[in-house]
């Protein structure tokens, strides 16, 4: 089969598309057809030797699968020609993938392949952040940082979804027909004077502040919160990992919560199988993953190299076979 292969820790030149042996599924295991796999900042990550989960090389990527069930053991909750999501964490970018059962969900009817790789990560951060971590009540008013970004688009979705009024803070220009179309209720420049423009907005300051980016905008970011607001850390894509000055949270009596996905599940397995419930039930009142960028599996370096340098906006996949 084909996949693409990190052969050194380098970023996404340290990748070559190479011939491998078919995976045999181990008993209990099942045998996937991947037909997408959606790109982040994880994969990013590993090429670079950067990530917490760091396999001996060479070794395949991906973590974001959509395909089809080729093999299945006995007495397993899904048959062969199951369309399925895999959460995958490695080896999503290679044809085929043997999974256990705990990693595989079922894809709703209403997507395509794509845009149930789409559905990812992302979508159960945005979830997981905005419901478990936050408690988003409906009306309340949710300001996204990052906004075009895949953790950015997922989060205006679910909370609008959830019931919430969405303020998108983005920086890059051009990107307010996007995150309108979206959902997003205002669409704010990140610039000088945009704590005040998101305070004007919200009366006062926002409830809920999703914040993937971290860097140097925490301090304004902060200030946007409200009394008895929550500031919902979810990473650090601008580089920086900031600081919190503790007086303002005591006084303003609002909260900094972390949403560490990847790390919550490894002492909540069950978790991922409700919240993707709840994502099923969004999807059929309406709600749908957006591919933005589409990439052949040959182009995956090309892919990882635009995630890298801002070009992604909204959600990159890899079409692995039709």
């Amino acid at each position: 089969m084909k996949a693409q292969v990190i052969v050194s820790e380098t970023g996404p030149g340290g990748l070559e598309l190479q011939e491998l042996p078919a995976p045999q599924a181990s008993p209990g295991q099942y045998l996937i057809d991947v037909r997408s796999c959606g790109v982040c900042f994880p994969d990013l990550l590993m090429s670079q030797g950067k990530y917490q989960l760091r396999p001996p090389l060479p070794f395949t990527p991906g973590t974001e699968v959509a395909g089809v069930v080729a093999s299945a053991p006995d007495g397993g909750a899904y048959s062969v020609g199951d369309r399925v999501v895999v959460a995958s964490m490695l080896g999503g970018f290679g044809e085929q993938i043997t999974v256990v059962e705990q990693q595989l969900f079922p894809l709703p009817d209403a997507l395509t392949f794509d845009e149930g790789a789409a559905l990812g990560i992302n979508f159960q951060t945005a979830l997981f952040a905005l419901k478990l971590r936050a408690q988003t009540a409906p009306g309340e008013v949710v300001a996204v940082l990052g906004s075009a970004g895949g953790v950015g688009v997922a989060s205006i979705l679910v909370a609008k979804a959830m019931g919430a009024k969405v303020i998108a803070v983005v920086h890059r220009t051009g990107q307010e027909e996007m995150l309108r179309g979206l959902g997003a209720d205002e669409v704010v420049q990140l610039d000088d004077g945009w704590k005040d423009k998101v305070l004007e907005l919200s009366d006062g300051g926002v409830d809920v502040l999703i914040d993937p980016v971290g860097g140097e905008v925490f301090d304004e970011a902060l200030r946007t919160v409200g009394p008895d607001g929550r500031y919902v850390v979810i990473g650090f894509a601008a580089g920086g990992i900031p600081t919190v000055k503790l007086n303002r949270v005591l006084f303003r009596n609002i909260a900094v919560v972390g949403a560490a996905w990847g790390e919550y599940i490894r002492t909540h397995p069950d978790v991922p199988g409700l919240l993707h419930d709840e994502l099923v039930e969004m999807i059929d009142a309406g709600m749908r993953p957006p591919v933005n960028h589409l990439y052949a599996l040959e182009d995956l370096p090309a892919a990882l190299t635009d995630l890298a340098e801002g070009r992604v906006k909204g959600k990159a996949v890899v079409r692995v076979s039709e």
